[in-house]
């Protein structure tokens, strides 16, 4: 969220639950454009908007427009059983969030999955798609513009979005702005009053009437009063209205009131406070201001919950705190003006190591215990250490969108790249070992994407291979296999401009990879020649192996049977150099296959009894089971209708009666 507060705190010391204060006119009147007859009703076009209503908060950032929005959520979100989504549209930096990833990250909300390297159209259409029929409430927050609004309208009438802006919406019909000025002096006064107690009001009253006023009725301009008269329980609310009343006109009732607070913090508090710009996503944890600042997680901790007590900083969850967006601007100044550019970079290098470090500790705490990687673990400080893996999962997960934000700032910034190869990697590896592959691939598709622009900028031809192949292998799983060519022709040119034999056979095996997902058995099988070609010059036995039998699996597909026993063959004998009896069971399991395509059924039988002795040595149940129906069938094309009962009867006693484990795949892959 963007503003300071309608929510307030209680004063120092008696801290309440949040409440909400003032902005009942407003409240009715967003409550009454629900049921608003439309433009297109009264125009006769339509008995019902084809899409979601939208509702807009419009106001200066202090003015509490997140606030009421919010509000306005929690008292009407009985009547949207579909659920609440929030998602902030501008970041605190006042750069765009792309509408690709806050679609994305609406579809995770919703619990949906998100195809890896998804364009902004695809998920856009997939989160339509699922807020179908749902009757969900969704919160926009900070939109700079109609453009960033209309790609996540819901097709759905039973919908309701509810946008906050600084000005309209030009160009989404019939939305009228519930624009907001300051709180009436009545409202300012009693948020006053919340922030610091009833005494100094009560015995000031015109006081505290004066010092409203002198704020504008800005709620983020008061709880920035209120976190300064705190601090300074003698002073007298009299004496804070004067000296905001004496500070220069030209800024802001917020950016006065924020003066006055942030002159009268010690001054490592100040240096602190003026680094915050600095942490991803606004957001920042006691690991993050430690690192920043240069000073202890202790007494990090403690700078930040006194900021959340003062109104600097809004407390998150799981100990995460969040700069308000009406202060960003104005740390970005302090930040700018007082401090040196060298002193910047090496409070953001300071950041970035210290990630690294806890992605790595996040990582080595799922690795057996009595490692190495755990005793390198244990000699690392407490603060840096998880429990166990479940503490190290929930902390990756609640910290992932600004982990993420951290990685892309890093490489956005250009002059630490090689602190921001290692934060990747770091993330990487982190959420490959908590979640596996194929539930992280959204994440690491960004992440490789990521890689890649570094890898482009330093010239640095290896790790573009590696990024290259990567993405290409992510496209290929998501059926994007054109898109997945291009990236593997890309890394072979990176692959030998950095003179690597493994990521050129590499980038050949799946170039002749996607040729074989488009059916072009011809250039698949030319590629894989290649491929085999490199690898054995070298003498990678096992690599040679898995090579014939994927031209082995071309060969069939082109009828080639000959040259597919060829290479069935030889990737039998391959395996058995190895001693890897389950891949030589495979092998010649797909050279019986190829044997009775040939019209071979008598070698076929042969070699099928030999793949049975071998499937049972390794232990392989289902290929022993599609073995023996392999044989019965050919048994009753042989006219021996007999012998093929027995064999299936041995199968369904290896495994019941399940056809899925009578297939015999292609051990192409």
């Amino acid at each position: 969220m963007t503003d300071e507060a309608l929510h307030t705190n209680g004063p120092a010391g008696d801290a309440p639950a949040p409440r909400f204060v003032g902005r009942r006119r407003e409240l009715k009147e967003l409550r009454d454009d629900i049921a608003r007859t439309g433009l297109d009703t009264l125009s006769g076009r339509k008995a019902k908007a084809p899409r979601a209503r939208v509702l807009l908060v419009a106001g200066r950032p202090g003015s509490g427009r997140t606030a009421l929005a919010e509000e306005f959520a929690r008292q009407t979100a009985e009547d949207y059983p579909g659920g609440l989504l929030r998602t902030r549209l501008t970041a605190p930096g006042g750069e765009r969030v792309p509408t690709e990833r806050t679609a994305r990250e609406l579809l995770e909300a919703l619990g949906e999955t998100t195809p890896p390297g998804a364009g902004e159209d695809e998920l856009t259409s997939l989160l339509r798609q699922a807020l179908a029929g749902r009757r969900a409430l969704l919160l926009l927050d900070d939109a700079a513009d109609a453009h960033q609004v209309d790609p996540l309208l819901p097709d759905d009438p039973d919908c309701l979005v509810v946008a906050t802006s600084q000005g309209p919406l030009t160009g989404i019909p019939d939305v009228r702005p519930c624009t907001l000025g300051g709180l009436d002096t009545p409202a300012a006064v009693e948020l006053l009053t919340a922030r610091i107690g009833s005494v100094r009001v009560t015995v000031d009253p015109r006081a505290a009437e004066t010092l409203a006023e002198e704020c504008g009725g800005q709620p983020a301009a008061l709880a920035l009063a209120g976190g300064w008269l705190a601090a300074h329980p003698k002073a007298a609310v009299a004496d804070l209205a004067k000296q905001l009343h004496d500070t220069p006109t030209d800024r802001g009732p917020v950016a006065r009131a924020f003066r006055l607070l942030y002159e009268a913090l010690p001054q490592p508090a100040q240096r602190t406070l003026r680094l915050l710009p600095l942490a991803p996503a606004g957001v920042v944890d006691a690991h993050t201001a430690s690192a920043l600042a240069g000073c202890s997680v202790a007494a990090a901790q403690s700078t930040l919950d006194d900021f959340a007590g003062l109104a600097l900083l809004r407390p998150g969850a799981d100990g995460q705190y969040l700069v308000p967006g009406c202060l960003a601007p104005l740390l970005r100044g302090l930040m700018e003006a007082r401090e040196r550019t060298a002193e910047l970079q090496l409070a953001r290098a300071r950041m970035l190591e210290r990630t690294v470090r806890l992605l790595t500790s996040c990582r080595t705490v799922t690795e057996p215990e009595g490692s190495p990687a755990r005793g390198r673990l244990a000699g690392l400080p407490r603060a840096l250490r998880f429990p166990d893996a479940e503490a190290a999962a929930a902390w990756l997960e609640s910290r992932l969108p600004v982990l993420t934000a951290a990685a892309r700032m890093a490489v956005a910034d250009g002059e630490l790249d090689t602190l921001a190869r290692r934060l990747v990697a770091a993330l990487v590896r982190a959420l490959l070992a908590h979640r596996g592959t194929e539930e992280a691939a959204p994440e690491l598709y960004g992440l490789h994407g990521l890689v890649l622009d570094v890898a482009e900028r330093r010239g640095l031809h290896r790790e573009r291979a590696a990024a290259l192949l990567n993405l290409g292998d992510l496209d290929h799983g998501t059926g994007r296999t054109r898109e997945a060519l291009d990236r593997y022709r890309a890394a072979l040119d990176a692959g030998r401009a950095a003179g690597d034999p493994y990521a050129t056979g590499r980038a050949m095996e799946s170039v002749g990879g996607a040729y074989q997902e488009l059916e072009d058995w011809h250039r698949a099988a030319d590629w894989y020649g290649r491929a085999l070609s490199q690898t054995l010059a070298r003498g990678e036995r096992a690599d040679e192996a898995r090579l014939y039998g994927r031209l082995g699996s071309v060969h069939t597909y082109a009828a080639r049977y000959g040259e597919a026993l060829r290479c069935w063959r030889a990737s039998a004998a391959g395996y058995r150099r190895l001693a890897d009896v389950p891949g030589q069971a495979r092998a010649l399991s797909e050279m019986a296959r190829v044997q009775e395509y040939a019209g071979r059924p008598e070698e076929s039988l042969h070699t099928c009894r030999a793949a049975v002795d071998l499937a049972r040595r390794a232990g392989d149940q289902r290929l022993q089971a599609a073995l023996q129906v392999r044989m019965a069938d050919t048994l009753d094309r042989l006219g021996d209708p007999a012998a093929a009962r027995l064999h299936r009867a041995t199968a369904d006693r290896l495994l019941g009666e399940d056809p899925v484990a009578y297939e015999i795949r292609s051990g192409s892959g």
